[in-house]
């Protein structure tokens, strides 16, 4: 089957006008492989970074994306678990294009309840909270959860799931409407991290017990706030580093017995056997009877992936921006 798939190439690191739309060499899906086409792609944070040239490990030229849903045009050697015309939705680098290869372990089917749309909004933010929350800090009803960024699609999604599992949650934003929105959303508390005094605050809302569980992707500008914000063994899951990556601590915190864990889902052992299966076999369900929704902020054609690189570097918006095809 011959193909013409194109895709936004980045050929050199630099701003938004290094992206180009470009036809891509023949994509053809090897031993436990998929040939996508793309129906919908997200935006993620990570992917300004990796435009720029400050995403660890990220080389020159590459297509950009990370997530995507679409429906299957072939599938690879062997490959059972998925036919021709099925609908799915995952984790793909090169994703923001016309057609994508999507490696088998990393396919969802999408539900029937779903449109591409919201299919293309749960892969990396909702499997990246998934694994934060349930298999690495294993949070648990009753303990106080702190999510930094709780305005970004990982936030969004660790909020719905640490309120699924019985959590008192607050999160954290730069901004005062996001703060606001994160309430209207669920949350018990939220705090402005620019202005507000965390763990002053936090103290005061739980009656001076601190935090249980606290998801960390800011990094360096916010550690100590979050490290004083901790309950005695509370366990901080660390997966990003948007304000900065040398993170520096007293080792007093031993005294509190609190644990850090650093975590990727890119190289985790435990990522597929674990936190995908337990997603499809539970998370799924909950998206098809409407329990989880992903949270979408604005939907723009692919064409316009300057505009939504522009509206992540701005950081207003609360949520998913996808984009699609025509």
């Amino acid at each position: 089957m011959h193909i013409n798939a194109f895709g936004w190439n980045v050929p050199e690191f630099g701003g938004i006008e290094v992206m180009q739309w470009e036809a891509l060499s023949p994509l053809i899906p090897g031993p436990d492989q998929l040939l996508v086409r793309v129906h919908a792609s997200g935006i993620n944070f990570a992917e300004t970074r990796m435009r720029t040239g400050t995403y660890s490990g990220q080389a020159v030229p590459f297509i950009m994306g990370m997530e995507s849903a679409g429906v299957v045009v072939a599938v690879g050697p062997g490959v059972t678990a998925y036919k021709n015309g099925a609908r799915v939705f995952g984790r793909a680098r090169g994703s923001h294009a016309t057609h994508v290869i999507f490696d088998v372990p990393h396919t969802l089917p999408l539900p029937d309840s779903l449109d591409f749309i919201a299919g293309a909004a749960i892969p990396v933010g909702w499997l990246t909270a998934w694994h934060a929350l349930t298999t690495v800090a294993r949070a648990r009803a009753g303990e106080r959860v702190l999510i930094e960024a709780i305005a970004s699609s990982v936030g969004s999604a660790a909020l719905q799931i640490a309120k699924w599992q019985g959590c008192w949650v607050a999160g954290t934003a730069s901004r005062n409407d996001k703060c606001a929105l994160s309430i209207e959303a669920g949350a018990n508390a939220a705090y402005n991290y620019k202005t507000d005094n965390l763990a002053e605050r936090v103290m005061q809302d739980t009656s001076g017990h601190g935090i249980d569980v606290g998801l960390m992707t800011i990094g360096e500008e916010t550690a100590s706030a979050l490290f004083d914000s901790m309950a005695y063994e509370g366990r901080i899951a660390m997966y990003g580093s948007t304000g900065g990556r040398q993170v520096c601590f007293n080792l007093n915190i031993g005294t509190r017995n609190l644990q850090l864990l650093a975590m990727s889902i890119s190289t985790s052992s435990h990522f597929l056997p674990v936190s995908m299966r337990t997603f499809r076999e539970i998370a799924l369900p909950l998206f098809a009877s409407k329990k989880f929704t992903a949270v979408i902020s604005k939907v723009l054609p692919m064409k316009d992936l300057a505009l939504a690189h522009a509206m992540v570097d701005s950081r207003t918006h609360f949520g998913k921006i996808i984009l699609v095809n025509d």
